[in-house]
């Protein structure tokens, strides 16, 4: 062997081991024309990367308060959805995704703001661009967004188990840790945020009066990437606004204007965004149906819905594959996430038939609408299984939380007479307790 193919075995090897060691700093993804893009050149985008991870951390330590989370619990939160951030980087990095082109395509300079996927570019070209993140700099950006709304979901689904028993407790952390709830919510995209603005709509639902800002934070999140469910948040909040028995007439008749005005400017801009038109008949409605049934139908993800009934659309949408149907091991993943929503589905719904109710005083009227529309609406147009196990956590954690609330019975302490309780809004499991203790 001569010295010139030593030279090239050398080299070949020391590219080997150097992809080797830098691993999750050295990223590489080829694009359409066969050209290789280097998404972290150099030690400044390790630097920024690794600063923006500590950034979130340093986060951890202040959002716990205002969640009412313990500091320890949140920093568990935040490095249990930062694995799954890397894990989703590295894989759309060697297998293509979404995120890779969400990143591309915010490097141009002739950006336009709007709503949905220009409303993602706009966004993540404010880090790409503006504070010159590489692609993994930007990926824990959006771990960060969607790490809030870990955060919020079992902020509630917390307040929901406080003074129940120890089972309880621990399935509401079980729900929280799934790994399609982190998975999904830790790119850079559409589900990052739209995931944190339901989190953060189901938190400030618990007491709306004293939440209000964060609502309306949660709407505008929504709002830009996913226009049709804000205006379905909207539209629960009015008929909240209007049916809740327990708000005065003229409190009722205030916010039911306000939101009935938020509808009439949100509604009719969420229709025309998904290609309805506002004031469309119901053939214009039907076909759109239709269209977005055909959809996707190729593929090991594709399932004919066309000739489902609703029912049975719901049930696909919501808790489809099960075990037995799973092909690949993450729709196995995904079949044991659905095993314990059907779990929660039918333990909560029994406690509902029974009469089980909430003390946490939300606004149930406004989860319900929300959770129902949305998954009506999104079983009768998805008819892909991969899509739905993404797109359902923009209603998932409603139906969670409205679930687990209703379910278990609170502890009482020795000696306290287990009487009921007259149900007002936002009275608290704790003022449940001191009250009967005569405090």
């Amino acid at each position: 062997m001569d010295a010139g193919s030593d030279c090239n075995a050398i080299n070949a090897w020391r590219m080997k081991a150097h992809a080797v060691i830098a691993g999750m700093f050295h990223f590489l993804l080829v694009v359409d024309d066969g050209v290789k893009m280097e998404y972290v050149d150099g030690g400044l985008d390790v630097v920024t990367a690794t600063l923006v991870f500590f950034l979130g951390l340093l986060l951890c330590l202040f959002l716990g308060k205002p969640f009412q989370v313990p500091v320890g619990r949140s920093i568990f939160l935040y490095l249990w959805h930062s694995i799954f951030c890397l894990t989703y980087a590295w894989y759309v990095v060697f297998d293509g995704g979404d995120a890779n082109m969400y990143y591309r395509v915010s490097l141009h300079h002739d950006l336009v703001f709007n709503v949905g996927t220009a409303g993602v570019i706009y966004l993540t070209s404010l880090f790409s661009q503006g504070l010159g993140l590489s692609f993994l700099g930007v990926f824990l950006v959006y771990n960060i967004i969607g790490y809030v709304g870990l955060l919020a979901f079992y902020a509630s689904l917390k307040a929901a188990t406080d003074g129940k028993g120890f089972f309880l407790k621990r399935l509401a952390l079980l729900v929280v840790l799934l790994p399609s709830a982190s998975f999904w919510s830790s790119a850079i995209g559409k589900d990052a945020i739209s995931f944190t603005a339901i989190a953060l709509a189901l938190w400030a639902s618990i007491h709306l009066n004293k939440r209000i800002i964060l609502m309306i934070v949660a709407v505008l999140l929504i709002l830009l990437v996913r226009p049709h469910m804000a205006g379905l948040i909207v539209i629960g909040l009015s008929a909240s606004f209007v049916l809740h028995a327990n708000v005065s007439y003229l409190k009722r008749i205030g916010f039911g204007c306000l939101a009935l005005a938020a509808s009439s400017a949100i509604v009719p801009f969420a229709m025309n965004y998904a290609g309805i038109g506002f004031g469309s008949d119901v053939d214009v409605v039907m076909s759109y149906v239709e269209e977005r049934q055909a959809y996707n139908q190729s593929g090991g993800g594709g399932v004919d819905i066309s000739q489902m009934n609703l029912p049975m659309k719901l049930f696909t949408y919501m808790f489809r594959p099960m075990p037995f149907e799973a092909g690949s091991i993450f729709q196995l993943a995904s079949s044991m996430d659905n095993l314990i929503f059907l779990y929660l589905f039918i333990v909560g719904g029994c406690a509902i038939l029974k009469g089980e109710k909430s003390q946490l005083g939300e606004h149930r009227t406004f989860l319900w609408i929300y959770a129902i529309l949305a998954w009506v609406i999104l079983a009768m147009t998805t008819a892909n299984l991969g899509i739905s196990v993404r797109q359902k956590w923009m209603f998932a954690p409603v139906l969670i939380y409205l679930f687990i609330s209703v379910m278990g019975t609170m502890r009482m302490p020795s000696g306290v007479p287990r009487v009921p309780v007259q149900h007002r809004p936002g009275l608290h499991h704790r003022d449940v307790l001191q009250r009967r203790e005569g405090k």
